[in-house]
């Protein structure tokens, strides 16, 4: 049924519909004031870098229910804790956990992987603050919408089996492991969460330094592959609203994975310079085969002077040569302690 023409409009309509009600539940303002530079073919130009280094989670914390925005105190004190935490000789704090560590209060805050350990705090940026309490706006609680049951039954089966086989071989590992692709939309900050966006009359190229891989986005009108045809990334097809960048994907294909979705996520985002130094991404997702209702979130990227460097994470791949011969390590640890009983 996904390829239906009548899915697709549902799920168009689902977006847009949630993609409408962002400007009043984020609190932001464009300044109106302010006019984007052009591109010589007369669209609004939003070439450069773009940096996602921000602290705000992405789902609203238990501790912040029913608070869209912190006080101005309240960010200089998580911006002082911050600074205080996450020094350059603590263990990196990745996505969720900068917020709510500092949050917390946590003075022994831990790496995400404790098993192993983790670059410390010197390999990953400052991170931005702002008054937000998540980078979800819709729903207003800031938190995910519930899965479907069917959704629900196939999570609880991923978690069981990797339980029992989180590394029998190469493929039961995720995406990013094997350096295939960290999917799109790409929303992982602080850790080379940086964009390159060059545009043309005809297309829009993002590129985006994690495995550096790019998407190629046309903007000339031309209709979306047939269904039939499922890519990594995608399929994105794009046009202007005013001075705003809108673009549609879907064709994912069903080894893709954005949380719970696969093949049936339908992307859409929505780009626009609000003044010199930021471009705002508003993302809304949709698949009603995972989630009961569209979900939007609004990153605030930040104009960089920074060139983006090659992440060359298929040379050698020495992660996933270590994650294999560590889990065979334990599984013969284990076996030789029961032989021992």
């Amino acid at each position: 049924m996904k390829d239906s023409k009548l899915v697709h409009r549902f799920i168009l309509l689902g977006a847009l519909c949630a993609t409408l009600c962002v400007a009043s539940m984020t609190g932001l303002a464009e300044d109106q004031s302010w006019q984007p530079p052009r591109t010589p073919d007369g669209f609004p130009d939003l070439q450069g870098v773009w940096a996602n280094n921000s602290a705000t989670p992405i789902e609203r914390p238990d501790a912040l229910e029913g608070r869209e925005s912190l006080t101005e105190e309240e960010v200089t004190k998580l911006k002082d804790r911050a600074a205080k935490l996450f020094n350059g000789e603590t263990d990196a704090a990745f996505g969720d956990s900068v917020f709510n560590a500092v949050l917390a209060g946590d003075e022994d805050h831990e790496s995400y992987d404790p098993t192993t350990g983790n670059y410390n705090q010197f390999w990953v940026t400052d991170r931005d603050f702002d008054n937000r309490t998540s980078l979800i706006v819709d729903p207003p609680n800031g938190k995910f919408p519930e899965l479907t049951p069917g959704a629900a039954e196939r999570t609880k089966a991923r978690i069981a089996y990797l339980k029992e086989h989180p590394a029998d071989t190469y493929e039961d590992r995720i995406n990013s492991d094997r350096c295939i692709t960290y999917g799109v939309p790409f929303l992982f900050a602080g850790y080379n969460g940086y964009f390159q966006i060059v545009q043309s009359a005809t297309h829009v190229v993002i590129l985006q330094e994690m495995i550096h891989e790019s998407r190629t986005i046309p903007v000339d009108g031309r209709p979306h592959l047939d269904p039939a045809i499922e890519q990594w990334t995608g399929d994105s097809r794009g046009h202007w609203e005013g001075d705003s960048l809108v673009v549609e994907t879907r064709n994912f294909s069903s080894k893709s994975t954005l949380f719970q979705s696969r093949e049936n996520l339908h992307l859409l985002e929505r780009f626009t310079r609000i003044n010199p130094e930021t471009l705002e991404w508003v993302i809304t997702v949709n698949d009603p085969t995972t989630w009961t209702k569209p979900w939007t979130l609004v990153v605030l990227l930040s104009k960089s002077k920074d060139d983006l460097f090659e992440y060359a994470c298929h040379e050698g791949n020495y992660a996933m040569e270590g994650i294999l011969a560590g889990q065979r390590a334990e599984e013969k640890a284990n076996a030789n302690a029961g032989g021992n009983e």
